[in-house]
């Protein structure tokens, strides 16, 4: 490992931000049982911001408990809709149901960083954007899951803003940044704050 920082993740789309920002990190993905731990906080009536919160900690504790001389970022984003908290499609026609369910409505996108260092947390943050979807056909829904599955299936709620998935909504209340699944502005504070990042 070369970077004092590291990114607990594999998201293409965080170490492209970071990278854009100008951080040297090293990504190290988590391994974790993600499905397991978010139906047992369900069970447990847990809302959708600490089910986020609580999955970006798991990442950044398990990749500090092997790197405790580092700085680690553990992120996690979930849907939240009618009171369910929709997960990455598994299919085509998963997709499908998903936006079909979606549209016409909003819902909320919920992305948590917690931020790791020998062993403990320093410092967390919540961020939360309101996603008002058009009411599009059954079409242009099926022609987009169709024309964009191999990317999608890898975003919760089955689409990507800063793909075509734009062409979804008609109002987005809140950061950019969050809906990409990294409040990355919060993240650049503290890390400047913690003189990680030159002031």
């Amino acid at each position: 490992m070369t970077d004092r920082i590291i990114l607990a993740s594999n998201s293409a789309i965080r170490q492209q931000l970071l990278r854009n920002a100008g951080v040297a990190f090293t990504p190290i993905a988590a391994r974790v049982d993600e499905d397991s731990v978010r139906e047992a906080l369900l069970a447990d009536s847990a809302p959708p911001r600490d089910v986020a919160d609580a999955l970006a900690e798991m990442k950044a504790r398990k990749i500090s408990d092997k790197y405790p001389e580092a700085m680690v970022i553990g992120c996690d984003q979930v849907l939240a809709h009618n009171g369910t908290l929709l997960s990455k499609p598994q299919t085509p026609d998963n997709a499908l149901e998903q936006l079909r369910c979606m549209r016409g409505v909003s819902h909320r996108l919920i992305s948590a960083v917690v931020v790791y260092e020998a062993r403990k947390p320093l410092w967390r943050h919540v961020g939360v954007v309101k996603m008002q979807m058009r009411d599009v056909s059954d079409t242009y829904l099926e022609g987009y899951v169709a024309r964009n599955w191999d990317s999608i299936r890898h975003s919760v709620g089955a689409y990507k803003l800063e793909e075509e998935g734009v062409r979804l909504f008609t109002r987005i209340s809140g950061d950019y940044f969050h809906v990409l699944g990294l409040p990355l502005l919060e993240l650049l504070g503290f890390l400047t704050l913690h003189g990680e990042l030159e002031t």
